[in-house]
């Protein structure tokens, strides 16, 4: 008996290596639930956005006119000044002893002009009684004309020295408000250099870059009043956009940027300076383009691509399609897509080619627990540019 299970055993370990090696059944791949849209090509109008900022249509950088030790600097920055404040003081011992050496040497200039016209004088009565010859005359003319040309030039000297010690003092021109601080008290400043910049009381611009591809439709907007929508980034919930007039364009493009400046007028609404905003102008008009989410559009093999849903065999496939643009999280498809062709709209990254799928259904809330419907729900429409 013992001998007939030894003479069994291997045929036994023979049936347990063939199980082992069998491949085990692969489980039947899961149905996924997906939203979909039908596509409706209608006509669309982009719009585009940008990121703008606001600022004054003057700005200026104030600096003195003269070189010296900056002792005060009585505003800071964002505050408000008016015409004919004080905005900083230099030093002024240096430059009121220039005054005052201009002073003396107009007032020895002054001396010698009177010396010089007294002489003349008493020669012209030398030469009229015979004393002296025409000769002598004539240098004395010229040592008096000489002397009344070094009285003018200490005169005009004595001018420009007491205008350098008024320089000591920087004083605002106009009315407005301290965008900029750019020296600080205790700095020995030479001419010219900025001290601090003020943007000035009156009209106020919204500025922002455009980019190459979008310049001629700027420029076309060029003078054209209210053709850009301007929404304030700080501005209460539900208030309405202000309109602005672009009015001015960059002739060349920003060097590091690529990008073009753009200054749309404002006129005189409340905004406050350095506000953030969003600039909107409409683009022209497309024909049958459709408004996908972002999330609907994937990549394969570098190319741009949706899934479409075939409701006879609930499968799907890829197809390739052109973008013209992005709104927001909305992707414009300008090609690759036809008239009643069902869209993936969610799910789209755990698609395969050909693989069943089923469609999302919402559950049914009531008063009562939620209940999804046994029947597949309508198919919702991709909504158009128009209908937005």
């Amino acid at each position: 008996m013992r001998s007939r299970s030894l003479a069994l055993l291997p045929s036994l370990l023979v049936v347990v290596l063939l199980a082992a090696c069998s491949k085990p059944e692969p489980a039947p791949e899961p149905v996924r639930a997906v939203r979909t849209r039908v596509v409706d090509g209608q006509t669309a109008v982009g719009t585009l956005e940008y990121a703008a900022e606001v600022k004054a249509r003057t700005e200026s950088r104030l600096s003195f006119r003269v070189g010296g030790k900056l002792l005060a600097r009585p505003v800071e920055l964002g505050q408000s000044v008016r015409r004919g404040q004080l905005l900083g003081q230099l030093d002024v011992t240096d430059l009121g002893l220039g005054a005052e050496a201009a002073q003396a040497a107009l007032r020895a200039a002054q001396v010698n002009l009177d010396q010089a016209t007294a002489d003349l004088k008493r020669f012209e009565e030398l030469k009229a009684q015979g004393f002296i010859s025409a000769a002598d005359l004539e240098r004395r003319a010229s040592t008096q004309k000489a002397a009344q040309a070094t009285f003018e030039q200490a005169r005009a000297q004595a001018g420009v020295q007491g205008n350098q010690a008024q320089y000591s003092r920087l004083v605002a021109d106009v009315a407005g408000v301290v965008t900029a601080v750019e020296a600080e008290p205790g700095a020995v400043l030479s001419s010219g250099t900025p001290v601090l910049k003020l943007a000035h009381d009156g009209p106020r611009d919204v500025v922002f870059q455009v980019p190459e591809d979008r310049i001629a439709v700027v420029r076309a907007l060029l003078g054209k009043a209210g053709a850009l929508q301007v929404e304030l980034w700080g501005s209460s919930a539900g208030s309405a956009p202000l309109a602005a007039t672009v009015r001015e364009v960059s002739a060349a493009a920003d060097p590091v940027g690529r990008t073009f400046q753009v200054k749309a007028d404002l006129g005189r609404a409340e905004v406050r300076l350095g506000q953030t905003a969003t600039v909107r102008l409409q683009g022209a008009p497309r024909q049958d383009v459709q408004r996908l989410p972002l999330a609907a559009v994937s990549e394969a093999g570098g190319r741009s691509v949706v899934w479409l849903l075939d409701a006879a065999t609930m499968t799907v496939r890829q197809q390739p399609i052109e973008v013209a643009g992005a709104e927001g999280t909305q992707v414009l498809v300008a090609q690759g897509l036809a008239a009643g062709q069902e869209v993936v709209v969610a799910g789209v990254h755990v698609l395969t080619p050909g693989q069943k799928v089923t469609r999302y259904v919402e559950p049914v809330r009531g008063n009562g627990p939620a209940v999804a419907p046994a029947a597949s729900p309508a198919v919702v429409p991709v909504a158009s540019a128009a209908s937005r």
